[in-house]
């Protein structure tokens, strides 16, 4: 397994070996064994996928607050996705910035997005499948949202906002700067 640092503490590309012949390949996506001894999280308790039928779409830019955070390991099955994570722990000098990997059935890669971060993605091809880990179960009454085109955050989905299609919960969602932050690692008082 390949694990790659981006520029946010704590979210890794994974990536799983593959071992291919004339069949195919076999891969082992997930190891608790193979996680923990890289250092990461391997405790998740809830499985989903979720089906994007077109190009376009976009899901996020969500978390949930304690005490039901979530971290989530992403990887695309079918199709193609940008995934992104948005550092929102107060006292972070990253707060506000983002990554963005793309993940898809071809490089087999997974995004590890770990508690005190929004996640979301935008679909690249038509006909995308999405399975990700989360280490809480869904509570929806912790959920918390932020505007996938946010200009203080400055997203490059790679498509004009206004053809993207979202759902209409993530169409209105608010903005950062409006986002009264639960995760805290210090540093004094927060901005909102």
């Amino acid at each position: 397994m390949k694990v790659e640092q981006t520029k946010l503490e704590g979210v890794v590309i994974v990536t799983p070996a593959r071992h291919g012949d004339n069949r195919g390949f076999f891969s082992e996506t997930f190891s608790t064994r193979a996680m923990a001894q890289a250092g990461l999280p391997s405790e998740f308790v809830q499985d989903n996928l979720s089906r994007s039928a077109n190009k376009g779409t976009v899901r996020g830019l969500h978390c949930q607050a304690p005490p039901h955070a979530q971290a989530k390991l992403v990887r695309c099955l079918r199709g193609a996705i940008l995934d992104v994570a948005v550092d929102v722990r107060h006292g972070s000098d990253t707060y506000g910035e983002w990554v963005a990997v793309e993940l898809s059935d071809d490089n087999g890669a997974a995004l590890l997005v770990p508690e005190g971060y929004l996640h979301g993605f935008i679909t690249l091809t038509d006909g995308v499948d999405v399975f990700y880990k989360c280490s809480d179960h869904y509570a929806p009454e912790t959920e918390m949202s932020v505007r996938f085109d946010d200009p203080d955050i400055g997203i490059d989905w790679g498509m004009p906002s206004d053809e993207a299609t979202l759902s209409a919960k993530d169409r209105e969602a608010g903005r950062l700067a409006d986002f009264v932050t639960p995760f805290d690692l210090g540093g004094g008082p927060r901005d909102a």
